[in-house]
């Protein structure tokens, strides 16, 4: 059994952690923001993590609010620049691992193939450069660190796109989604299981190639539309929400902050070093979307 300690108590991949870590036998304590203010004051943040006594850390919690970074800037960098440093300093005082969420919005979503660990970096909005920033703390702080890059995030937890299109069809016949973006969908509950493989890893060998930055996403990848229709026949088949699809271009649908064309990240690294695979998106979205249309989503 581990004691992992989750920053983050109202995130999918911390609910999802709690829930999968429960199940495995493990004791996850997660911290919210009244425990662990990581917009606060560098030694707060530390004590505050200390005080929980972990055997691991997962850095989960983030400022995920992508259009809203760009006119809060200082906070965005705030809490994922130096409130990551900050948690990092605090497992090394420790001498515990950790485990530091990222995403693929460190990418500038130009190339045509899944991006690799060591492919260039390149953020386009304040989001992604803060969470740059952050995993450059993290590693910076600490060397016993896992910096685990996903993308697509979505679960039966918090708010995310499944659950977006659910409610949307509820009262809508067509739903107008872009299809020039693609990516590759991921369970949180599957991040979750993969952390714990990683949590386990870390524990028991020293060895320096699994630690450093790995992608972990779900099998697959698929365009923002053509995962709207997914959902929308997993829902059918519960008996949930259906719509139509319309395929619209970026352009169609501007926001504030520009997002990645090309999201897929390629997880071979994580399956070689820890032999993690994700399972293919489609087959834990029904899971997902079964979950939700019969009401557990909540805990």
């Amino acid at each position: 059994m581990m004691r992992i300690v989750v920053t983050g108590r109202e995130g999918q991949v911390a609910r999802s952690l709690g829930e999968c870590g429960a199940m495995g036998g493990h004791d996850v304590i997660a911290l919210d923001r009244f425990d662990l203010d990581l917009a606060g004051e560098h030694d707060a943040i530390i004590a505050s993590v200390k005080a929980a006594d972990p055997e691991v850390i997962v850095s989960a919690a983030a400022y995920t609010a992508v259009d809203a970074a760009e006119r809060e800037q200082e906070l965005a960098f705030a809490v994922n620049g130096k409130g990551a440093g900050a948690v990092a300093h605090a497992a090394a005082a420790l001498s515990v691992p950790l485990i530091h969420l990222s995403t693929d919005y460190v990418f500038d979503g130009e190339k045509s193939s899944p991006y690799g660990e060591a492919d260039p970096v390149g953020a386009v909005g304040v989001y992604g450069a803060s969470k740059l920033a952050g995993e450059r703390a993290v590693l910076a702080a600490y060397e016993n660190t896992v910096v685990v890059r996903t993308a697509w995030i979505y679960s039966p937890f918090g708010t995310n796109f499944v659950k977006t299109m659910l409610r949307l069809a509820k009262d809508h016949e067509e739903i107008a989604v872009v299809a020039d973006q693609i990516g590759n969908p991921t369970s949180a509950l599957d991040i979750a299981d993969g952390i714990l493989v990683l949590a386990h890893n870390l524990m028991t060998s020293s060895d320096r190639i699994r630690r450093g930055i790995f992608h972990m996403c779900g099998a697959g990848e698929v365009s923002w539309a053509d995962f709207a229709e997914s959902i929308f026949e997993a829902s059918a088949l519960c008996g949930g929400p259906v719509a139509r699809v319309k395929h619209i271009r970026s352009a169609d649908y501007p926001t504030v902050a520009r997002r990645p064309a090309n999201s897929r990240l390629d997880c071979g690294k994580l399956a070689q070093i820890h032999g993690i695979r994700l399972p293919p998106w489609r087959d834990s979205l029904k899971v997902v979307v079964k979950r939700l249309i019969e009401g557990v989503n909540e805990r």
